[in-house]
């Protein structure tokens, strides 16, 4: 039951002066969002609801493939990080405890998890593995920016495969590459997985899901049957500069910027040798595991779903993460007929397992229309004088800002609840 004059929704007419992404912009003035400090922000009630739409999406796809989900420490020791050469990286948070103790905060979780499965796998009997959790990473970044988009602290799916040989590990890999592309269109987001570069990660391959956005970092270039990092197509010898254009086999690329939401990497035996991970084969010889990671961001999808669907007037979420599926709106005083019939309403909805978001404040129709606008759930449901004399509930479309046939003020509960969850079902 969520009524507005109750619920901690903080809008603001005014962005951050600092804010230049939309993104950025939107959430913080739509009251989803707080920033406590450079590149660490709070999520407040109703973006904390988008926030874990996406994270329920991508568990199913998780737990569809076969992953087991865990979780693993954010405090971690120093030693394991040494042993794969990764304890100087800049961005790597490091203190030491009250006994001098080298500790690290993780930016991602591989040394956490070979360590794991070093001391518990011991046969090939064991392997396969799809292990995965929903973590906080912290990350030394030198500009914070655009919101949550680029941050120091936030919440990453990260996966792990553990396989007995390179076949395995690219068995793995495609199961994760199908999980990621219905993951991606589950959410709405127009996308693109394209070849990138291995990094920091280190291993044999890898592919970056890109988001199209204007607030985005990074660049890919497209053609038919191609989609690429930049700086991996730049150095593909099919491609040449010519006029400020980008050529691959005489066909232009067309280069966007995209906001990298998911990445995934062949790591091969890149952690498993240094950490001792390894299995007795079915001839008794012992061997490397074979290691694939996979790591996508919860807060980046939301952001990324704010950059390209949102208008003038506010956010327009997708189905599939918006905080509630109905905003309604009451138009008329505490003890009016309007209010009643609204109540009615909602407790209606609600009864029927509608998730309703009830503007029930005493504030003109101007502002709670302003408000629901920039919040920018599907559907927008108004009670007001007019809809009394028609004997219908005005009924508007988010995205496109569209009226919508009303629906009927009298009649069955379950008739009125049908006709909404139908509506609802037919948005993008």
């Amino acid at each position: 039951m969520t009524r507005l004059s109750g619920y901690l929704l903080p809008t603001e007419k005014q962005p951050p002066a600092d804010a230049e992404a939309i993104s950025h912009k939107l959430m913080v003035r739509a009251g989803l969002i707080r920033q406590m400090g450079a590149g660490m922000w709070s999520w407040l009630p109703a973006g904390w609801r988008v926030h874990e739409r996406a994270v329920a999406i991508i568990r199913e796809e998780m737990d569809a493939i076969g992953g087991q989900e865990m979780l693993m420490p954010v405090l971690q020791p120093a030693d394991p990080w040494r042993a794969t050469g990764r304890l100087d990286i800049e961005a790597l948070f490091k203190l030491t405890d009250r006994k001098g103790s080298e500790l690290v905060l993780a930016m991602t979780h591989e040394e956490a998890v070979t360590f794991h499965v070093a001391q518990i796998v011991r046969s090939y009997r064991d392997l396969p593995l799809i292990l995965y959790h929903f973590q906080v990473k912290e990350r030394d970044e030198p500009r914070p920016r655009a919101g949550v988009l680029r941050t120091r602290e936030f919440i990453m799916k990260d996966s792990y495969t553990f396989d007995r040989d390179q076949a395995g590990l690219e068995e793995r890999y495609e199961l994760h590459v199908g999980a990621y592309d219905r993951i991606m269109q589950r959410t709405g987001l127009h996308f693109y997985r394209v070849q990138s570069d291995v990094g920091m990660m280190g291993g044999l391959g890898a592919h970056e899901y890109m988001a199209p956005a204007a607030a985005g970092e990074d660049q890919i270039a497209i053609a038919p049957g191609f989609a690429a990092n930049l700086e991996v197509a730049l150095r593909d010898p099919h491609v040449r500069s010519e006029d400020g254009r980008y050529l691959r086999a005489g066909e232009e690329l067309e280069v966007q910027a995209a906001i990298e939401v998911g990445n995934i990497f062949m790591l091969g035996t890149r952690y498993s040798e240094p950490l001792g991970a390894r299995f007795l084969d079915e001839h008794g010889s012992e061997q490397p595991i074979w290691m694939g990671s996979y790591g996508i961001g919860p807060a980046r999808i939301v952001a990324a779903a704010v950059e390209q669907f949102a208008d003038e007037h506010g956010i327009s979420w997708p189905r599939a993460l918006a905080p509630f599926a109905v905003h309604l709106v009451a138009i008329g005083a505490e003890d009016s007929d309007e209010r009643r019939a609204a109540d009615e309403l909602y407790a209606s909805l609600c009864a029927g397992g509608v998730e309703v978001l009830y503007d029930d404040r005493d504030s003109a129709p101007g502002e709670k229309f302003a408000d629901a606008d920039l919040l920018g759930c599907p559907l927008r449901l108004t009670i007001g004088p007019r809809a009394l004399r028609s004997g219908q509930v005005e009924v508007q479309l988010r995205r496109g800002r569209t009226e919508a046939p009303g629906l009927p003020l009298s009649g069955e509960r379950e008739v009125l609840v049908r006709a909404v969850r139908e509506l609802w079902l037919s948005l993008p």
